[in-house]
């Protein structure tokens, strides 16, 4: 039998069984996410659920920047608001281990929703609390992951590419090394492209909320970071700040100084888009949630922008997980329904659908679908990045983490601040003060 008359049988299956009884008493549910495009494609989706289920849906979205301040504060006061979250994969472990979010293995179970279906790195990511046991807090509702936008119509110049390749022996294309990716951005930098000077690459360095850790973890990783010793859990020192590590870190304060804008101290997401969209940048680093956009914009589009992974590294392959599952939130006095929408949202023609949208899908029965790869320009980058993601603590006390790590990583590579060593170590410190303080050393 063909893979596509499984999907279909699979789909209709999912459909008829959806379509059993409405609940008797039609509720209200309001749903919770960050403030971008994929909400507004939500917005949208979410009609066919009112339209087969009789409830109603009502949307609460935060700026990403107080995204995290905003409902963490909801969660953790025991609020009414939010029936259903699609919160970061780092809350995963707060959202268990605090009680906010419904546990859903049994009604997994009772509805034959398998995770075996969804993309196993968001499986992983967005749903098991403790990481790596069958615990699962969260449907996989949005993959995604950092890499790369680049200026497809300027790489393809003749003029630039006999010059770069007069200069370092190889095509103008997009890089497939770290190390290439720096050699691109000091070959941009500074450069007159049709009248304008433009700048080799926006970079995430932003201070306040998490955009510089989600940027430089993507040279870390590469070099060998790792956020532990694999065989004991918190073993912290070697790992974090070994020389590995610090390399890595070098790395991104030398891209940050090579090949970025002015004034580009303090960038995350929109910036980034900002810059790459009107002009300024060769290349941008960006969550894939962007390239929709990007594809669909009248002076970057089309054939104009092409998508490349997170570059490999000396020491591996990886890329920075971003996305989210979506979780039933304890505090609900609509649980029942809810769960109906967690349910309907796992359908494989209503994940279809939400890829078609804008969304970006972790239904394998969607990715692994024969016509995925070539069904949007960024498609297969999509999958090729998904393959190599690590994620940034889940730990309940990852806000904590987190500052920390935004304190020592921005003093160093945007304030000049001692050295990536030195950097490294004392984020050693402050997150084995933190471990400490949770009881787990």
């Amino acid at each position: 039998m063909k893979k596509t008359h499984i999907i279909a049988v699979t789909m209709f299956a999912a459909a008829t069984a959806f379509a059993a009884p409405r609940s008797v008493q039609a509720d209200e549910l309001t749903l919770c996410w960050a403030a971008w495009d994929p909400a507004n494609a939500l917005i949208e989706l979410s009609k066919d659920f009112e339209e087969k289920s009789g409830h109603s849906m009502s949307f609460e979205f935060v700026p990403w920047p107080n995204f995290a301040d905003r409902m963490l504060n909801e969660l953790n006061s025991g609020g009414k608001l939010c029936d259903l979250m699609i919160g970061d994969s780092q809350w995963i472990g707060l959202g268990a281990e605090a009680g906010h979010y419904v546990k859903l293995n049994d009604f997994f179970d009772a509805e034959g929703i398998s995770m075996d279906d969804f993309i196993p790195a968001t499986v992983t990511g967005y749903s098991e609390w403790p990481k790596g046991t069958p615990n699962y807090w969260a449907l996989p509702a949005f993959g995604d992951v950092v890499g790369w936008t680049y200026r497809k119509d300027w790489f393809e110049r003749p003029a630039l590419q006999a010059e770069f390749k007069a200069k370092y022996g190889r095509d103008l294309a997009a890089p497939a090394t770290l190390a290439e990716l720096k050699d691109i951005g000091e070959f941009f930098q500074g450069r007159e492209i049709d009248g304008t000077t433009v700048y080799g690459a926006s970079i995430y360095t932003e201070r306040g909320s998490e955009g510089i850790t989600m940027g430089v973890t993507n040279a870390l990783y590469n070099y060998g970071f790792l956020y532990e010793n694999p065989d004991k859990p918190y073993d912290l020192e070697g790992f974090v700040n070994s020389p590995e590590a610090a390399a890595g870190l070098e790395y991104y304060k030398a891209l940050y100084n090579c090949c970025t804008p002015p004034g580009s101290s303090d960038w995350y997401m929109s910036e980034n888009i900002d810059a790459y969209k009107s002009g300024q940048v060769a290349m941008q680093m960006n969550f894939a949630f962007i390239w929709p956009g990007v594809n669909a914009d009248p002076k970057v589009g089309g054939d104009k922008s092409g998508y490349f992974p997170n570059p490999a590294g000396p020491g591996g392959h990886f890329a920075q997980l971003g996305g989210q599952g979506i979780s039933v939130v304890s505090y609900s006095d609509s649980q029942e329904a809810a769960l109906e929408y967690i349910k309907w949202f796992a359908q494989p023609e209503i994940q279809a659908k939400w890829w078609k949208l804008g969304g970006y899908s972790a239904l394998r029965a969607v990715v692994e679908d024969p016509g995925f790869a070539t069904s949007q320009p960024y498609a297969q980058t999509f999958l090729d990045s998904m393959a190599i993601v690590k994620d940034f603590w889940a730990e309940p006390a990852y806000a904590s983490l987190l500052l920390s790590m935004q304190d020592r990583v921005h003093k160093y590579v945007v304030a000049d601040q001692g050295t990536a060593q030195e950097a490294l170590d004392g984020l050693v410190k402050d997150w084995i003060e933190v471990f400490e303080d949770e009881g787990k050393l």
